[in-house]
């Protein structure tokens, strides 16, 4: 590891662990050089990739400040859609719209979807911006015949709403897949991702109560920005 990446990893270790905190300023380049004992050039480098990150901004004339590192937990084996997270999160959020179209199933799509051959369906591409990072990138499949009327308006503000208030349709449970994919040209574009190769995917075939699919999501997220985590109750046999 060169000098750089072991100061980068001890400066990130300092934040993590909140020596510096949302505000704070880190010490100057002078300062980080003298006691690192290295060129200000190594030193550069090392911000570099911390502001690449999200972990520092550069104010003008003040230097380096912490950022809010804003972090989901990710409520694995629940159905929560993403706008009921960031409000009990409490985080500021947005979503772009990227793209919405219709399609037929095709062969490659129903084996991925779980949707049978030639239906039709919503695909719905959003980005999710966290505190300023694009964090998530949301690709939705969703039945048209149960779906009907969906707009870029109803996709950038939830989905889940317009399914249970307008439609009145009950949602009812999910199988869902969760892995460490590499990234693709798609998340080299609409996510932040500095030098992250991967991204935290989560795939999601989704049933209405009756039984329906109704929705396949694969979301890819930005790796440092969620905790997935679980609540398991132990069984006795």
């Amino acid at each position: 590891m060169k000098k750089y990446q072991q100061i980068y990893q001890i400066l990130k270790e300092q934040i993590l662990e909140e020596k510096y905190l949302v505000g704070d300023f880190l010490p100057s380049e002078n300062d980080l050089k003298e006691h690192y004992q290295v060129s200000r050039d190594t030193i550069r480098k090392s911000l570099n990739l911390l502001q690449e990150e999200g972990f520092i901004k550069t104010v003008q004339g003040m230097g380096s400040q912490i950022c809010r590192q804003a972090h989901f937990d990710f409520p694995v084996s629940q159905l929560t859609s993403y706008q009921e997270i960031v409000k009990a999160s409490g985080l500021r959020s947005e979503t772009n719209v990227i793209r919405l179209e219709k399609i037929s199933i095709d062969e490659k799509g129903a084996k991925k979807t779980g949707f049978p051959l030639h239906r039709l369906v919503w695909k719905v591409t959003r980005q999710r911006v966290v505190d300023g990072v694009a964090s998530v990138l949301d690709i939705d499949y969703l039945d048209r015949e149960l779906i009907p009327g969906l707009t870029k308006e109803i996709a950038q503000h939830s989905i889940y709403q317009y399914i249970e208030e307008d439609l009145k349709l009950q949602i009812g449970y999910a199988k869902k897949e969760i892995l460490i994919s590499p990234i693709d040209n798609r998340d080299k574009i609409l996510l932040d991702l500095g030098k992250d190769q991967h991204v935290v995917t989560v795939r999601s075939q989704v049933h209405l109560a009756d039984g329906r699919q109704f929705q396949f999501t694969e979301s890819r997220h930005k790796l440092d920005k969620f905790h997935f985590v679980d609540y398991a109750e132990r069984r006795k046999s």
